[in-house]
């Protein structure tokens, strides 16, 4: 009797974080599945492509590549300039983020802005969501140009923030010592609508770790103007309060309200829920069911490191894989091999392996070498 040997097919779920400055999660996911595809051995690899973000830049275009549509509209840009932004919407939630709209990569000529930048261009996406009549809006903070407290967001929401002239302010960092009046109009549309913060980010608002003294030299600021920006965020807490807010100080204090320059602040203010942006966008683009059918995950992000064992996106997904293998892909990785069961991972592919050349802002190298480690992974899992 001759036997037959059935070729074996492996499942594998591609579920990466963007490589920050080369390539986005799509385009990782991308690159992967290529390389898998490629491998030659006794059988074939099956791949699901989930490309995933954490509530930060890449938050809309992870929702789009798991069936959310696509909506353009256009914004003020960080620095005022109009910016085509997009929001991501399946009917019942919206997704807008920062990085699209306000965000330092859109800054004219990649040039700081520290004090003059604005949220004000978030706030018109939000205010866009609206129009659509959503049940939810997802905000996803991360990459932010400005340091204003969201106060340029609340500009666009029905807020009026006035000087001591009477003279309307448009919401930047520089403006928030110059606050002298505050009136907001409600919007019914946002008493009606469930509002997510999805961030990772654990800061107060202003102080010693706060907003501008953590991450106001990311975003240009020097010492002083750091000072600045710390003085005016107490200055606007105060107007904040004395304009009848309940909890406006209270609030300053808050784990996350220093996310994106304070815009987490004025998110609580409007009564935002905050959730972990990683486990929140690995439940809203239904991580718990895609791995289901899968023998492998693979996923990644730019750096492994000790920030990925903390709560990365990465370790989201080891965590919610159960007994799976994990294997994890990034541009560079400082975990040294006898930690990768801290995660747990089976192994950590990294670019910086496979050339001398700095992948990190050439997203047609690091494309490359994902093909080639794709096909590495595909060839060891046949």
């Amino acid at each position: 009797m001759t036997q037959t040997t059935v070729p074996k097919t492996v499942r594998t779920l591609i579920a990466p974080d963007k490589f920050k400055g080369s390539l986005t999660a799509g385009e990782v996911a991308d690159a992967l599945a290529a390389g898998l595809r490629s491998a030659t051995g006794s059988g074939a690899v099956h791949c699901e492509l989930l490309p995933l973000a954490d509530g930060g830049d890449g938050s809309v275009d992870a929702a789009i590549a798991s069936g959310f549509a696509r909506r353009h509209y256009t914004v003020a840009g960080p620095t005022g300039q109009p910016v085509q932004a997009s929001i991501a919407f399946d009917g019942a939630t919206a997704v807008v983020e920062v990085a699209n709209t306000c965000g330092l990569g859109l800054l004219p000529g990649g040039n700081p802005e520290p004090l003059n930048a604005s949220s004000r261009g978030f706030g018109e996406a939000i205010l866009f969501a609206l129009s659509l009549n959503p049940s939810r809006i997802v905000m996803a903070l991360g990459g932010s140009a400005s340091t204003d407290g969201g106060m340029g967001m609340l500009t666009a929401l029905g807020y009026s923030f006035r000087d001591a002239d009477g003279r309307q302010l448009y919401g930047s960092g520089r403006a928030l010592d110059r606050i002298h009046t505050v009136q907001r109009t409600v919007l019914p549309e946002l008493a009606d609508t469930e509002l997510i913060v999805a961030s990772d980010v654990h800061n107060p608002l202003h102080g010693v770790h706060g907003a501008p003294a953590v991450f106001g030299p990311q975003k240009g600021a020097a010492p002083d103007d750091v000072a600045a920006l710390d003085k005016g965020l107490a200055h606007y807490v105060t107007k904040m309060a004395g304009a009848g807010l309940a909890g406006a100080a209270a609030m300053a204090e808050h784990e996350g309200a220093g996310s994106a320059g304070g815009i987490g602040y004025a998110c609580l203010l409007l009564g935002a829920t905050q959730v972990s942006g990683a486990d929140y966008f690995l439940d809203l683009l239904d991580f718990n069911a895609r791995k289901e059918t899968c023998d492998v995950v693979i996923t990644g992000e730019g750096s492994i490191d000790e920030q990925t064992l903390a709560g990365k996106l990465p370790a989201a997904v080891a965590r919610r894989s159960g007994s799976r293998p994990i294997i994890a892909v990034a541009g560079r990785s400082l975990l040294p091999k006898e930690r990768w069961s801290e995660m747990p991972l089976a192994k950590v592919y990294a670019l910086t392996e496979y050339t001398d050349q700095d992948s990190s802002k050439d997203p047609d190298l690091s494309a490359v070498l994902l093909r080639r480690i794709g096909q590495e992974i595909g060839e060891s899992l046949l």
